[in-house]
């Protein structure tokens, strides 16, 4: 059921969060520790460099194969050191009907989108909803979805509930229209009468933001009929960790964050810790966003509830 990654702060080596860590999330997608699930329906990743040629435009880099066997990524990991990075290893139902394909790996970005956005969950009947959720989506929006995924949908509702998708939003605006999307989502779902339990963790940035949601819709709710198809990342609350500190990398043989202490230089939020050390993380709290956006050098977040 997917896993997803976001850092911003100091430059930091791509290697540092794809491949080094003992639980990086390269090494996630088959050897996850907070799920009993393998990620193996692609890879994808946008990171931002100032340093870079137009640096407001972040590389960007997906493939539908496995990421561990991926010399390129490597290579490219080596290489590139970033202040922003989103990335994510794509897991799916174990089924003959899914489609394992570029366009369905996240994170999601259409041309000229001021914000990125990864999922990890699953909105449960999304076919039934797609009818009501496009009075909701700006049409411009609507024709850029190109794959088969939920993801997507979320991705262009999340995008038209902004005041111009096209510019930066500030952190009021990014949180409200999060905010309208879980609620637009949940009004389509009682419409149609659908009150099973859905994951719904959200990864979104700007490349100088970026926002976790840990959120489940109708938590608890189960097809108790059919329970050879229920879900098995549905039965548990998705999970989410944030680390904050000076430096990231590998301190004492270990891969953690340190100098909690003090004001902190970067941020990291992750569906599990990096690392099999996570006395540096923190859960993201249910039903919560958290938040933080550069001021300056240094990044400022801070927990915010979901208003339910």
């Amino acid at each position: 059921m997917c896993r997803a990654m976001m850092y911003l702060g100091e430059p930091v080596q791509l290697d540092d969060l794809l491949f080094k860590p003992d639980s990086s999330l390269v090494n996630q997608a088959y050897m996850p520790r907070m799920l009993h699930m393998l990620n193996l329906a692609g890879f994808g990743m946008m990171a931002w460099d100032s340093a870079s040629f137009v640096p407001d435009l972040p590389h960007r880099y997906r493939s539908p194969s496995l990421p561990i066997f991926d010399g390129n990524l490597k290579s490219l990991a080596i290489k590139t050191r970033a202040e922003c990075v989103i990335a994510h290893v794509r897991g799916v139902a174990y089924s003959t009907s899914v489609k394992v394909s570029e366009q369905n790996t996240h994170p999601f970005h259409f041309p000229g989108a001021a914000v990125a956005m990864a999922h990890n969950g699953d909105i449960y009947r999304i076919g039934e909803m797609k009818g009501t959720l496009m009075a909701d989506i700006d049409p411009v929006l609507l024709a850029e979805i190109s794959g088969s995924t939920d993801s997507e949908w979320v991705y262009a509702l999340l995008l038209s509930q902004l005041p111009d998708w096209r510019v930066e939003p500030d952190r009021d605006a990014l949180v409200a229209a999060v905010q309208k999307t879980v609620d637009l989502i949940e009004a389509a779902r009682r419409h149609h009468g659908i009150a099973i339990s859905s994951s719904c963790n959200l990864f979104v940035t700007t490349g100088r933001q970026i926002l976790g949601l840990r959120h489940c819709f109708d938590f608890g709710h189960y097809r108790t009929g059919s329970p050879d198809q229920l879900h098995e990342a549905n039965m548990n609350f998705l999970s989410m960790w944030f680390t904050t500190g000076r430096d990231y990398g590998l301190h004492d043989g270990e891969w953690q964050m340190v100098g909690g202490e003090e004001e902190p230089r970067a941020v990291i939020v992750a569906s599990e810790p990096l690392s099999s050390n996570s006395a540096t993380w923190m859960p993201v709290p249910e039903y919560a966003m958290i938040h933080a956006e550069m001021n300056g050098d240094r990044p400022e977040f801070r927990v915010i509830p979901l208003a339910r």
